[in-house]
């Protein structure tokens, strides 16, 4: 009877707290998100089965010497995984629509006051003690609102740790969410007159300039902001050997096999922060309801710029596309596309609307070293 009673006592039933259990079922919410409802997949599932490893009692897979904190420690306290994945973003990657209309940069340059203006919020916030938000949190908060989920990671790794299971599943969620959360606030901010903007054909963008684009791009921005050269290098270099065409194995490699390892063992660390002492508390709720936040109004102020280019300049501009300045690859675009072809089934503004995506990724990465830079 006593060694029943000490099986029992040493049991995960017996040692569940509430906390545990209902953590555990946040995990088969993202699990059934990502498989049922199709939520970005290839992160929220194993993010969500992270979470059910790290809340079993006794387990101690996300402590110690636990496989879950040994993913944490040397991919993301390292900032390894993010990098990576962003060099297999940047292999993806076609800069020609950016460089066939370069004032698109400027939209999604536009997006990136998103990130900012969550910033102050959440400082407001706290100020008037709706919230417990240190100035580094708030900055790792705002970083929701480039819609870009590596760069979350990297930078609530730098300047939050204690708040990136959060923060990952805010970012991820906003990224799959893109669909539902964009139409209505670019129906709001444009006129059916505005969403029937044909834009010129973009011109044909030469391998040199492509080759060229992306060193170009990493000496400039990494010379004047050296904390944005971690991302930014990883997302250049990634993009050069795909542009290159010498090193055909390697981008293949980087696009499809490393990627795809890298992002389960990323999910999985990300996962192993879900435990229920880190992630039940109500600032857990400040950070949903920030990130969306600054998810919409990234999203407005790309339209806006849109709108503002339309008053200055002579070549129009199709407002749509502003809301691809966000850094959601290549979702935020094809929501620019789907909208406009509700207007006008012929105006296919796909191309169009990939360079402000595009220059989204660059304004994250670039807004990202500007908060380690001040902050870290």
């Amino acid at each position: 009877m006593e060694q029943l009673n000490l099986l029992w006592m040493g049991s995960g039933l017996y040692q569940m707290t509430p906390g545990q259990g209902l953590m555990m079922l946040v995990g088969i919410l993202l699990i059934y998100l990502a498989i049922v409802k199709k939520f970005e997949p290839l992160l929220l599932l194993p993010i969500g089965f992270g979470a059910l490893l790290s809340n079993i009692p006794g387990a101690g897979l996300a402590e110690g010497n636990g496989i879950l904190h040994l993913f944490y420690t040397v991919g993301i306290e390292s900032g390894a995984f993010p990098l990576i994945i962003f060099m297999g973003v940047g292999a993806l990657t076609d800069f020609g629509p950016l460089l066939a209309n370069p004032k698109t940069l400027l939209l999604g340059a536009a997006a990136q006051f998103g990130i900012f203006a969550t910033l102050l919020g959440a400082v407001g916030l706290t100020t008037l003690g709706v919230f417990d938000f240190s100035l580094k949190q708030a900055a790792a908060i705002g970083i929701i609102g480039g819609a870009d989920g590596p760069t979350s990671i990297y930078v609530a790794t730098m300047l939050a740790p204690e708040l990136l299971g959060a923060i990952a599943v805010a970012s991820y969620s906003y990224m799959a969410l893109v669909p539902l959360i964009q139409p209505p606030i670019m129906r709001f901010f444009t006129t059916e007159k505005e969403r029937q903007i044909k834009m010129v054909q973009l011109r044909e963008v030469s391998k040199i300039e492509k080759i060229v684009f992306p060193l170009l791009l990493l000496i400039a921005v990494a010379l004047l902001l050296p904390d944005a050269a971690p991302l930014l290098g990883m997302f250049a270099f990634g993009n050069l050997m795909k542009e290159s065409g010498v090193v055909d194995r390697l981008s293949d490699t980087v696009q499809n096999s490393l990627i795809n390892i890298v992002t389960i063992f990323l999910g999985l660390a990300v996962g192993s922060k879900l435990m229920a002492e880190q992630f039940l508390k109500l600032d857990t709720l400040g950070i949903l309801l920030l990130g969306l936040v600054a998810f919409a109004i990234g999203t407005m102020c790309g339209l806006l710029m849109a709108k503002l280019m339309n008053l200055l300049g002579k070549h129009k501009v199709n407002p749509l596309i502003g809301s691809a300045g966000v850094s959601a690859v290549p979702m935020a675009a094809r929501v620019s596309n789907k909208v406009g072809l509700e207007s006008d089934p012929h105006n296919f503004l796909l191309m169009h609307a990939m360079g402000p995506n595009v220059a989204g990724v660059i304004g994250s990465a670039i807004a990202a070293g500007i908060m380690i830079k001040f902050l870290a």
